[in-house]
């Protein structure tokens, strides 16, 4: 896509212009400059997408199953075959490093190929009843399902949705976060490529308005959403009207817990994983570095070594080690964290604030850091940083470890370095949290399921749970 490209909403198969005609620029993270002019959806285009995929529902749910998973499996052909496309897109626009960024795409092949197989496999079951009744339930799809998705991985948790959505036979609507917009379009044509007929699936571009319509629009029969749990409550408000489905996967406060008997060196490269990755913009950053009285010093040091020389680069620069965070806002939201902590009486042992790299003076920069002495009362320590930052948490013991890991309201994930394994997966069944990681940090796949508690929110993404989180189930009951 060249530079300067106007774009429109993606609806019944045709590229359309905001009903207002308004619209809004995505910016190049790493220079702050225009990539792309984008429709700026309200709720007049959010219906017209919403009565798209409602007439063409029921077409799709009725293409012959074996050939709804061929057209999945196209498309994941189509996006493995333009994968180098998708990279550069998905880097320019969420400010991701090319090596990430094609990881992405990979992750998003694997996910589509994974759910090209499952609608040969939706089945129902027959039921006991009493002599003389045939009892038996159907899977059904839901119908017309709404798909709201982040800028941090924006490709990779589009596919995780609309994946399962399309395979269970539903129709999607897809408001993907204005940040990051731009792989949302290119997917949703692929798709049509792939043989998805025309309204099946629909893109409306926008900000928090477009966003707000399709949680409260009483013709969507599931919001699946991911993003701040703010947001999350503001969604979850908006579809009491018609008391639709939801799956919210919100936001995370991590533990990293490190144990007496850890690998050191396996846990500083776990630590590196967990929180410096995509500039620290995942819901499963072990953020929180619970480190035993033995290790933390040593840990501590080595870790502020290790981040201090990370460089800092655009996207493109193959020495690149980090890039940008994705907009000006958040970097100010992640600046005025750093700052609490320092007011709060966390020590930075290195890094800490702004950062302005050579060639990208304009771009939306922060320096990658590590907090020392701090506890799980600072605010560094309750609210997600979602940026390069670790805060390191001093504890006596395995018990104490526990404690300050599930002193959270969050629940998606955390992580526990030790040499026992007994140890380590009792200590996994007492942490509050949906993934946990022994002797490693980080690491998702298609296969298994991904979901949160407390106010990192309810559902699954990935698995074969995900095909429940899309389909109803009848009972059909005949007397014989």
């Amino acid at each position: 896509m060249n530079d300067g490209a106007t774009r429109g909403h993606l609806i019944a198969g045709d590229e359309v212009p905001a009903a207002s005609g308004a619209t809004f620029e995505s910016l190049d993270p790493a220079t702050a400059g225009p990539i792309a002019t984008l429709a700026r959806g309200g709720a007049a285009d959010v219906d017209r997408a919403v009565s798209a995929a409602r007439t063409a529902q029921p077409g799709w749910r009725d293409v012959d199953v074996y050939e709804r998973g061929r057209i999945l499996q196209r498309l994941a052909d189509l996006i493995e075959s333009n994968a180098d496309e998708l990279t550069a897109l998905e880097a320019r626009d969420a400010g991701k490093l090319l090596p990430e960024a094609a990881r992405d795409v990979d992750r998003a092949v694997r996910t589509w190929t994974y759910y090209a197989g499952w609608p040969t496999k939706i089945t129902g079951t027959t039921n006991p009843a009493d002599p003389g009744v045939f009892s038996y339930t159907l899977r059904e799809p839901l119908g017309v399902v709404g798909a709201i998705t982040p800028w941090n991985f924006p490709l990779v948790i589009a596919s995780w949705k609309l994946a399962p959505a399309l395979a269970c036979g539903n129709a999607v609507v897809h408001k993907p976060a204005e940040e990051a917009p731009l792989s949302a379009l290119r997917l949703a044509e692929l798709a049509l490529e792939a043989g998805v007929p025309a309204g099946v699936w629909n893109v409306v571009t926008g900000d928090a308005e477009a966003g707000a319509a399709l949680a409260a629009h009483d013709d969507v029969d599931k919001v699946s959403f991911t993003g701040s749990t703010e947001v999350g409550r503001e969604i979850q408000r908006a579809a009491a009207g018609n008391l639709k489905r939801l799956t919210l996967e919100l936001g995370g406060k991590s533990a990293n817990i490190v144990l007496e008997d850890a690998d050191v060196d396996a846990a500083l490269e776990g630590a590196m994983r967990a929180t410096f990755r995509n500039q620290g913009q995942v819901c499963t950053a072990g953020a929180r570095l619970v480190v035993h009285a033995r290790h933390v010093d040593e840990l501590a040091d080595r870790l502020a070594e290790r981040v201090g020389s990370i460089r800092l680069g655009r996207p493109d620069d193959p020495g690149a080690q980090m890039g940008p965070l994705v907009s000006a806002r958040q970097r100010e939201r992640v600046l005025a964290l750093y700052e609490s902590a320092r007011c709060e009486g966390a020590r930075t042992a290195t890094g800490g604030g702004a950062a302005v790299v050579e060639g990208a003076p304009n771009g939306f920069f922060v320096e990658p850091t590590v907090f020392v002495d701090t506890t799980n009362a600072m605010r560094i320590n309750r609210e997600e940083i979602f940026g390069p930052a670790v805060a390191v948490i001093r504890v006596e013991d395995a018990d104490e470890a526990v404690r300050v890991a599930n002193d959270t309201r969050y629940g998606l994930a955390a992580a526990v370095w030790t040499r026992d394994a007994s140890r380590a997966h009792k200590i996994a069944r007492s942490l509050n949290a949906g993934t946990v990681w022994i002797n490693n940090y980080g690491g998702l796949d298609v296969y298994s399921a991904y979901g949160g508690r407390g106010y990192s929110g309810y559902g699954y993404e990935q698995g074969p749970q995900t095909i429940e989180e899309y389909t109803t189930l009848k009972t059909v009951r005949q007397t014989l």
